[in-house]
C-alpha cells in the first residue's frame, strides 16, 4: 500500500508538537509492516521559533523505512503554513490513501484537492482546533475573519472524506456537531514507548539538587502556565514547601515574557527553572526523574504528554476541560482540577507531594494504559486496519458502478 500523510510540521520540528510525533510515529510502524508511506509536510524546523523554515533541509530525506517530502514556505500567518507545491508533490507520487493530520492547515487543503482530483480516498485526523479552541475566539477581527473561512474549508474536507479518526469520544461528538454525516472512528493516541527511554541524568545536566514537578508544553496562555505559577506560588511562600521546585520546559508561542514577568513578580526565579527550546533527549530525561507531570491546560483535544509521563510511571494533575478527562482520569492515573483555579491546583500538587504511595499508584495506573491502549502500536495497527478496510470498500464501489478510468 502506498500511503501519503499529510501534516504542516515533521522532523526536525518536533517542539511543534503532538502533529509531528502522531505522523512520525505511524509512519514508522506502518513501514516498518512493509508498506510504501511518505509524510508531506513543510520545511519548519523550529531552530530559532515556531515559524522558522529552512531551505537547506532535504526535499526529500529517508528515515528508516519512512520518506519525509518536504516544500517550501513561502510565508506563515500564527500556525497557517502555506507552501503551495505540496500538492503537486502528492499529486505526482499518486498514493493508494490520503491521511491529513490537523486540519487547520494549508496542507489539509491540498490533500483535500488532491483527493477530490484523483478520487484517492481521504483520512482526516485533526489533534488541532476544530471548533472548541479558545483562541478562536479571542483572536481579533481579522483571525476571526480568518477562522470562519478556516471553518468553510474544515466542513468541506470532513464532508469529502473517506473516513474522520477521532482520538475520543469527546472529539467525535465535535466532528458529529460540524457534520452530522461523517464517518467516525475513534482510535486513541498512541507514544512511542521505545523512543522513552532516558539517556542522560537531567539533574545533573541542569543542576537541580532539589526533587522538581513538570510542566511540559508550549509558552501559551491556553496552557495555564499563569494558573501554574499562582499554584506554586502558594506551595512556596504559602504552604512552605522546601524541597521541590518547578521545570518549565518549552517553546515560546507568544507568553515567554509575560510568564517570566509573571515568575520574577513572586520572587520565584530561584524556584522555578524554565527551560526554552528543550532538547527532546532532556524532555525525556526530565520525565523520568520528576515527581509528576502538571498540564493545567484550558483546552487539550488528546493531549499526548500525559501519555508520555505516564511511560515513566509518573501521574497527572490536569483540567477537567474538553478531551482531558479522556486520557487524564480523575483519582485512576491521575488529578483533576478546574480551570484556572490556583488553590485547587496547588491543594492538588501538595496532595501528591505528601503522599509518595498515591503517586506510585496512580503512576502505575497510567503505566499499564499507555501500555494496554495509548501506544503507537496499537494505534498505527488500528489505523492501518481502517486503511485497508476503506480501500476494500472503494474498489467495490468500482466494481459495482464500473471502472475506474
Amino acid at each position: 500500500m502506498k500511503i501519503a500523510i499529510v501534516c504542516p510540521a515533521s522532523l526536525p520540528a518536533t517542539q511543534f508538537g503532538g502533529i509531528v510525533f502522531l505522523a512520525v510515529d505511524l509512519a514508522r510502524e506502518i513501514s516498518e509492516l512493509g508498506h510504501d508511506v511518505t509524510i508531506y509536510t513543510t520545511d519548519l524546523d523550529f531552530s530559532n521559533g515556531p515559524n522558522k523554515f529552512n531551505k537547506a533541509l532535504p526535499r526529500t530525506e529517508k528515515f528508516e523505512n519512512f520518506k519525509i517530502n518536504r516544500t517550501h514556505t513561502w510565508f506563515s500567518v500564527k500556525l497557517f503554513f502555506f507552501n503551495p507545491s505540496i500538492y503537486k508533490q502528492i499529486l505526482k507520487e499518486k498514493p493508494d490513501i490520503i491521511h491529513t493530520i490537523g486540519l487547520r492547515s494549508f496542507q489539509s487543503i491540498a490533500a483535500w484537492l488532491v483527493s477530490k482530483k484523483t478520487d484517492i480516498p481521504l483520512v482526516v485526523t485533526d489533534q488541532g482546533g476544530l471548533t472548541t479552541h479558545p483562541f478562536l475566539k479571542e483572536s481579533g477581527l481579522f483571525f476571526n475573519f480568518a477562522y470562519k473561512i478556516q471553518d468553510f474549508y474544515v466542513k468541506q474536507i470532513i464532508k469529502h472524506s473517506s473516513v474522520v479518526c477521532a482520538a475520543n469520544e469527546y472529539e467525535k461528538e465535535i466532528f458529529s456537531n460540524i457534520y452530522k454525516q461523517s464517518k467516525i472512528e475513534i482510535i486513541r493516541n498512541g507514544v512511542n514507548l521505545k523512543s522513552l527511554v532516558s539517556k542522560k541524568n537531567f539533574k545533573k545536566e541542569y543542576q537541580i539538587d532539589s526533587n522538581f514537578i513538570l510542566f511540559v508544553g508550549r509558552f501559551s496562555k491556553s496552557k495555564g502556565i499563569e494558573t501554574l505559577i499562582k499554584a506554586f506560588n502558594i506551595i512556596k511562600n504559602e504552604l512552605k514547601f522546601s524541597n521541590i521546585r518547578l521545570v518549565i520546559m518549552g517553546v515560546d508561542f507568544g507568553y515567554q515574557n509575560e510568564m517570566v514577568e509573571l515568575i520574577n513578580k513572586f520572587g520565584l526565579s530561584e524556584e522555578i527553572i524554565v527551560i526554552k527550546n528543550p532538547p527532546r533527549e532532556d524532555v525525556i530525561s526530565a520525565y523520568g526523574e520528576s515527581e509528576f507531570l502538571i498540564l493545567p491546560s484550558l483546552w487539550e483535544l488528546s493531549p499526548l504528554v500525559p501519555l508520555e509521563s505516564f511511560a515513566f510511571k509518573k501521574p497527572v494533575i490536569s483540567t477537567n476541560s474538553h478531551g482531558i478527562p479522556y486520557t487524564v482520569q480523575h483519582n485512576k492515573n491521575g488529578i483533576l482540577v478546574e480551570l484556572e483555579n490556583p488553590i485547587q491546583l496547588a491543594d492538588a500538587i501538595a496532595k501528591l507531594l505528601n503522599d509518595s504511595t498515591l503517586r506510585e499508584k496512580l503512576g502505575l495506573e497510567g503505566y499499564n494504559f499507555v501500555h494496554a491502549e495509548c501506544n503507537c502500536v496499537s494505534m498505527a495497527k488500528n489505523v492501518l486496519k481502517l486503511y485497508e478496510k476503506i480501500l476494500e470498500n472503494h474498489q467495490n464501489k468500482y466494481k459495482t458502478y464500473g471502472v475506474k478510468e
